[in-house]
């Protein structure tokens, strides 16, 4: 039995030393020095090639390096009856929120335009700050957490999502009121799951939805937005900025729109980072879980997406 692990364009470095250090007889193959496929029976995966893990004639569980599954789910040679996991980490749920406070507070009181008056040399104490009220797309584990800590502080949430919901501590706006949801808030936080239900939902439609000026926030995945309406919901008005941390193909392109626009901010897909450290425990947890035939941690409804 053996473990393989494919991320390309990844140094899988630390995630062999801390598996190693918690189970060193477990034996691990690393993607493309795959020498012997058929001892593979579980693979740890982040934007694995597509098709790869069908030449496992072995395989049992396909594992997320990271919450994200999106892109296992959508790798068409996959069998269906293959259980997928994927990591949940108390600091990805504390490094996406503190990213999102990041930008709601830039937002709020104004750091860019500051920033570009210090390099004109213009003092204008006027409009220190903007009123906000911040809707957050998606309200699951980190969606969740950025509405607690963000009315924690006091600014007014309200929260969006593809289910109905009748228990939820903030005001919440399920799919057929999504128009409600985005006439309530100035800045919009996109923290949805990647499906087929959700992908392009940041498109020029619903930025025409929002309030004029809306500030985006998108920690999600990239194929959430089209960027070329992003654009244009600028341009018009829609929106009066963003921060991304995702973008459709990455790394971003030098000849992207994006690098020149300052009205849009831009991070390398920092906001979250797994830390395998935290990861591997729950690694080896599913691999012996599989071994014994019990329930996995962290097990993927594929219906849903998550």
């Amino acid at each position: 039995m053996s473990l393989a692990i494919i991320c390309p364009g990844k140094n899988p470095d630390s995630w062999i030393q801390v598996i190693r250090e918690l189970d060193p007889d477990l034996k691990i193959q690393v993607y493309p020095e795959i020498k012997e496929p058929e001892e593979v029976e579980v693979a740890l995966v982040w934007q694995h090639p597509p098709g790869i893990l069908s030449t496992f004639p072995n395989l049992k569980l396909i594992s997320s390096m990271g919450a994200g599954v999106d892109h296992i789910l959508t790798d068409q040679t996959i069998s269906a009856d293959l259980p997928i996991v994927r990591i949940v980490d108390e600091k990805l749920t504390f490094s996406m929120t503190n990213y999102v406070i990041m930008g709601v507070l830039n937002f709020h009181r104004r750091l860019t335009h500051f920033q570009e008056n210090q390099e004109k040399k213009i003092w204008d104490m006027s409009d220190p700050e903007i009123e906000v009220k911040i809707g957050v797309m998606g309200v699951g584990a980190l969606g969740g957490d950025v509405l607690e800590k963000l009315s924690f502080i006091g600014f007014p949430v309200v929260g969006f999502g593809f289910s109905e919901k009748n228990d939820s501590e903030y005001p919440y706006y399920s799919k057929s009121q999504l128009g409600k949801f985005l006439a309530e808030v100035n800045v919009l936080v996109c923290l949805l799951p990647l499906t087929p239900e959700t992908e392009s939902i940041l498109n020029l439609e619903l930025f025409k939805q929002c309030k004029p000026g809306t500030y985006l926030i998108n920690v999600a995945r990239g194929k959430h937005l089209v960027e070329e309406d992003l654009t244009q919901a600028l341009d018009n008005g829609y929106l009066s900025g963003a921060l991304l941390d995702v973008y459709r193909k990455e790394p971003l392109l030098p000849e992207h729109a994006f690098w020149g626009d300052r009205r849009i901010m831009l991070t390398p897909h920092i906001a979250s980072v797994t830390n395998p450290r935290a990861a591997a425990p729950q690694i080896l947890d599913n691999i012996n879980r599989i071994r014994s035939k019990r329930p996995l941690l962290n097990y993927v409804n594929r219906s849903r997406g998550y």
